[in-house]
């Protein structure tokens, strides 16, 4: 049986998963990436070589997702380090995330109402899932995560003031009269 040299095992250890995820990591947050094939190309030349399922088993456990650049184009995004459901997003994206949900808003909203913290929007038949997308993406302060039925969106915040912070928000964005989260029009 052959040992190893010292390099080889240097080499197998620098090409474990957590290294591969720490250079996904890297790249993610200095470069902007477009696809899963433009990954796999840095990795391949970085050492690593991957299938498209492993990659994609990555990112999802590293809680990656795309998001908007002021362009349009989409780049890869990762959460903030501890921070649950806060995502890191390149400067140019923010502005265009906000105005992803105000356009949600105003074509998508029928009602919004508050209680105990929790929010729930009402649109269309077949929309919650679009509008919870756009919140979830627009990352507002106190928002816990989503649950998107067919019309029905449930907002989870961290209390009863982030969630009245949250409807009253959601509510101004729109242009047209809806229930605001005291239950009365606020317009």
């Amino acid at each position: 049986m052959k040992t190893k040299s010292p390099q080889e095992v240097v080499d197998i250890a620098a090409r474990t998963r957590a290294a591969r995820r720490r250079l996904i990591e890297r790249f993610i947050s200095t470069t902007r990436i477009h696809s899963q094939r433009e990954l796999q190309q840095m990795l391949t030349t970085h050492g690593f070589s991957v299938t498209q399922a492993t990659l994609s088993r990555d990112l999802k456990a590293m809680r990656a997702s795309k998001a908007r650049t002021a362009s349009g184009k989409q780049v890869y995004v990762l959460p903030e380090a501890g921070a649950p459901g806060q995502k890191r997003l390149p400067d140019d994206v923010e502005g265009r995330v906000d105005q992803h949900l105000a356009h949600m808003v105003e074509e998508l909203l029928v009602s919004v109402a508050c209680a105990h913290g929790d929010v729930v929007l009402q649109t269309p038949p077949g929309a919650a899932q679009l509008m919870a997308a756009a919140v979830d993406d627009a990352m507002l302060p106190g928002v816990l995560g989503t649950i998107a039925g067919d019309d029905t969106i449930l907002i989870a915040t961290s209390g009863d003031a982030a969630g009245l912070a949250v409807a009253r928000h959601i509510a101004s964005l729109s242009n047209s009269a809806h229930e605001g989260p005291d239950g009365d029009p606020d317009r």
